[in-house]
Order: C-alpha cells, then structure tokens, then sequence
C-alpha cells in the first residue's frame, strides 16, 4: 500500500520531483497511481472536509470538499467504503483524487414504503435518470429532485441517499437516479453522482 511501500514516491513528492522538476523513473510513476483503500471516518459538507482512515495507516488521510467534487459529490455517507489517490503534504497524508465509493454496509436497499427490499442485481436493472436536486433536507430526512424534461417530483429518502454513499444532497445539484412507482408517486431507490454514472 503506498503509505508504507511508496516512501520514495513520497520522498520525490517532499523534494518537488513530482511536480516536474525532474522526470520521475517509471518505476516511480507507477507507483504516483498506486491507490489507497479506506473507510470515511466522517465528512462534513459544511466545514468542507473530513477524514479517511485506513486499517494499517499511522493517521488518518484527509478529503477535502474540492476532491469530493471532482469526483461528482457534495458529500459522502460516514463508514462508506472509498478509494483515493493520495499525497504527503507537511500538514499529513491527503486525498488528491478519487477514484471510487461503496455505500456502507447496511445490507439491501429499502424499495417503497412496502418494507420490501432490494438486491443489488435489482437495482442495478433499473434504468438511471439524469435529474437535478429541488431541494434537500438532512434534519427533515428527505427532499426531492426533478428528472430531465418531467415535471414530476422524485422523492428522495435520506436512508436511501446513505445507502447510496451520500450523506447530504444541494439544491441544484446533478444526479443520476434509479426510481419506481410507489403509492405516493415516483420514489428514488438509488442515488448515484452525475460523474459516476457517466464513467461507469
């Protein structure tokens, strides 16, 4: 893992090699791309950052808001499974990209008002609708967003943005969707980040 394989990335990266000073072997470039794997210890959309901590890691890595929106979010669920390029900087290890995020465990995710739930393998069959946030509320548990071209609001429960790694969502803000028809109209059941679900 880089943090304890990568001390001569992060030599290079303390002396300015990386930052084109002098050409890095390849042997070192690869491991610039090496990745680290960690659980969000917490992430506050507010402050603008939080932490990463990784199980054999002396401290633990830091995500600022500006990485998590390079990636296509505005927040991250606590205990969400994330992966990240990192860097040493004098004030400690910090995350420069992201590359991936796993809602936390929890088991399926909740489909309707009926207590039925989802597999993975079911959600993933629904189709993804591009849509735009209306509007959010942590403290209410919910909020609502509008899918491209429908009028229709989508109902978006706050269980169903942590099962999908997010922990808050801004009014304006793009997102992919998976929906059904539930008895009080079209509901979310997965919440995924415009940039990811381009990517992937």
């Amino acid at each position: 893992m880089l943090l304890h394989k990568g001390g001569d990335y992060l030599h290079h990266l303390r002396h300015g090699a990386y930052c084109g000073e002098t050409a890095l072997p390849m042997e070192e470039q690869e491991k610039a791309e090496d990745i680290v794997h960690g659980r969000v210890k917490w992430f506050d959309p507010t402050k603008g950052f939080g932490f990463i901590v990784v199980d054999d890691a002396q401290s633990d890595i830091l995500l600022h808001a500006n990485v998590l929106r390079n990636y296509g979010q505005s927040s991250v669920a606590d205990g969400a499974g994330i992966a990240v390029i990192v860097q040493q900087t004098p004030r400690g290890v910090q995350a420069v990209e992201v590359v991936s995020i796993e809602p936390p465990p929890g088991g399926a995710f909740p489909l309707g008002e009926e207590e039925t739930q989802a597999t993975p393998e079911e959600l993933a069959a629904l189709p993804l609708e591009a849509a735009r946030v209306k509007w959010f509320d942590k403290g209410k548990g919910f909020g609502f967003a509008n899918v491209f071209g429908l009028p229709d609001d989508v109902f978006i429960h706050v269980e169903v943005l942590r099962h999908s790694g997010f922990a808050d969502l801004q009014a304006g803000e793009a997102v992919c969707l998976r929906i059904i028809e539930g008895k009080r109209g079209r509901m979310a059941v997965q919440v995924l980040s415009w940039e990811a679900s381009v990517r992937g």
